[in-house]
Parts: C-alpha cells; sequence; structure tokens
C-alpha cells in the first residue's frame, strides 16, 4: 500500500481562470481571482467567500431564497441544496462553484465539495474539470467506482486532460490494475513529459510488476524535476530496499520522512531495513511511529517485521 497522495493534479484547475462572457460583472471577475489567489496562498477561508461571491453575483437564485433587498447572503449560498435552485444567467458561475468545489475539498468538506460540482455541472455538463474534481472527492469518501466513472467521463469530454489522466492513473494502480494505469500513464507522458508524479508513478508501477531495476530510473527523474516529492523518496527507498541496498534505502526514507513526517509506509519500511540491519531498537521505534499513525497496519507490521528477521538470519 502505497501512501495516498492528495490527488496530485487534485486539482491543480484551482488556477483555472475564466475570463467570463460579455455580461460577467467585474466584481465577480475580481471576487473569482481573488479567490485563485488565496486558495494559491492556502487562505481556504477567504477564498471560500471570494468564490461565493463571485457565484453571487454572477448568478442568481429562486425568489424564495432572495432577501428583502433583492441580493443573497453567504449563508443561502452555503446551503447543501443549492444545486436545485440556481437559476444561472452567466456560465462563469459553474466554474466558480467548481473552484468553490476545490476550497471546501481542501476543506475536507466533502459533501459540501460534491454539492458545488453537481451545481457546476448543472449549469455546464462538459466541463471536464468538475468531474476530475468531483472524482477526487469521490476517492477521498471511498466511493472508488464513482471516481473512476467521473474520470472517465472527463476523458470523454477531453481525451488530452492529462490530469484526469494521472489521477485515474493513481486510483488504477491502488485498485491493482497495473495494465490500466500504465496505459494512462504513458499518455500522460506524451502530454505532459514535465510532471514528476507522472515518472514516480511509473515507478510504482513497475515495482507492482516488480521490475524494480526498471522502477529506478523513473524515481530518479522525479525527484529531478522535483526534488520535494516526498513520495518519490519513498517509492525508490522501497526499490532499494527489495534489491538489498539498505543504507541506501534508508537515507531514502529519511529524505522521504523529513519533507513529510505523516508518512506511514515510510516508517514501516525503515524500520524494516533497521531489522535487516539488526538494528532493532530503532527500528522498534519506526514501527511505533508507523502504528500510532495508523493503527490499523499492526497485522501487517508484524507479519513483514517476522519475515525480516528470518531472512536476516538466513543471510548470516
Amino acid at each position: 500500500m502505497r501512501y495516498c497522495r492528495l490527488a496530485l493534479t487534485s486539482l491543480a484547475l484551482v488556477f483555472l481562470f475564466n475570463n467570463g462572457h460579455a455580461q460577467t460583472p467585474e466584481a465577480a471577475k475580481r471576487y473569482f481571482q481573488q479567490g485563485v489567489k488565496n486558495l494559491a496562498e492556502g487562505n481556504l477561508a477567504v477564498a471560500f467567500e471570494d468564490y461565493s461571491r463571485a457565484i453571487e453575483i454572477s448568478s442568481r437564485l429562486d425568489s424564495r431564497k432572495i432577501t428583502a433587498s433583492g441580493g443573497f447572503t453567504i449563508t443561502e449560498l452555503n446551503s447543501t441544496d443549492e444545486a436545485d435552485r440556481v437559476r444561472v444567467i452567466d456560465p462563469f458561475t459553474a466554474v466558480a462553484y467548481c473552484n468553490r468545489g476545490i476550497v471546501r475539498n481542501r476543506q475536507r468538506d466533502l459533501d459540501g465539495a460534491i454539492s458545488d460540482f453537481n451545481a457546476a455541472l448543472r449549469i455546464n455538463p462538459r466541463l471536464a474539470e468538475a468531474y476530475l474534481g468531483r472524482g477526487v472527492t469521490y476517492r477521498f469518501k471511498g466511493e472508488f467506482d464513482k471516481a473512476i466513472a467521473d474520470f472517465d467521463r472527463a476523458l470523454s469530454l477531453n481525451d488530452r486532460f492529462a490530469e484526469a489522466r494521472i489521477d485515474r492513473a493513481d486510483l488504477r494502480l491502488d485498485r491493482g490494475d497495473l495494465d490500466g494505469a500504465l496505459k494512462d500513464l504513458e499518455v500522460a507522458l506524451k502530454l505532459t513529459p514535465r510532471i514528476a508524479e507522472v515518472h514516480y508513478l511509473l515507478g510504482y508501477v513497475a515495482m507492482g510488476k516488480k521490475q524494480y531495476q526498471q522502477a529506478l530510473p523513473f524515481f530518479d527523474r522525479a525527484l529531478e524535476l522535483k526534488p520535494t516529492l516526498a513520495q518519490a523518496y519513498e517509492g525508490r527507498g522501497t526499490v532499494r530496499f527489495q534489491l538489498g541496498r539498505f543504507d541506501d534505502a534508508i537515507d531514502d526514507f529519511n529524505r522521504s520522512l523529513e519533507i513529510n513526517p505523516q508518512m506511514v509506509n515510510a516508517y514501516l519500511n525503515r524500520g524494516l531495513a533497521l531489522l535487516m540491519k539488526h538494528d532493532d531498537a530503532n527500528a522498534q521505534k519506526d514501527f511505533d511511529a508507523c502504528l500510532a499513525l495508523n493503527p490499523t497496519l499492526q497485522a501487517e507490521l508484524k507479519n513483514r517485521a517476522e519475515l525480516a528477521r528470518e531472512l536476516r538470519n538466513v543471510k548470516h
């Protein structure tokens, strides 16, 4: 099991900008631009308000929800049945809903995010980015079949949509569909050869096929493109472990944990490498850290640790 990405491209479309149509109010465009900026800076609550204002200005809701002054309140705009009440006067609104869905995804308001993506798709059923965003959100909810269906739909609308291919490949990889993941990644590589995540995922596909030597160059390339990609260090460390290069593996796991201390498998695999070097005390510290982050791995950890001890004894 790999460290789960935050859907990498997940939603790189947060940087999507739409100039709007001729009828789009300038105020709506300004709030949208502010939302893009605030989301990029991690100011999620402010970005949420920005996109809500863009939606408010560029659309109108059912008259029963209109205030005495004829406007709308942010509270009303946040309601979960909003998608059923929208009467749009500007397709720009779909893009604002899509990006607000990204904000909600990052806030872990997954149901709210899906509601926003649904609203975007009711306005514009051909907005591929909204299918990607909803698919990523379904994945976080553990609804994998729905996620795959949304990635499929996004690609049916735009077969050159590299982000959708990468996220579908990642999910296929997690579900054991190595050939399906490889097919998507080969296309993504042609479309976006300098996206580090494509290379590290190709490394995981090779590793899943037990092609360890072939996997190494993919992880190396990923780290050339993005030296802070913790998952690539973890993947390369795992390959080096499988090749018996325990010191190199430990170096990679160290680096991955420096970048992201929440990487459960890096603790587990570093502990196994330390066991192979007969450093049982430090191995146990890593196992404890692993279980503190994910107690459900206890049985797997126990089995793999026992196997590592047997293997090291055979070697000696």
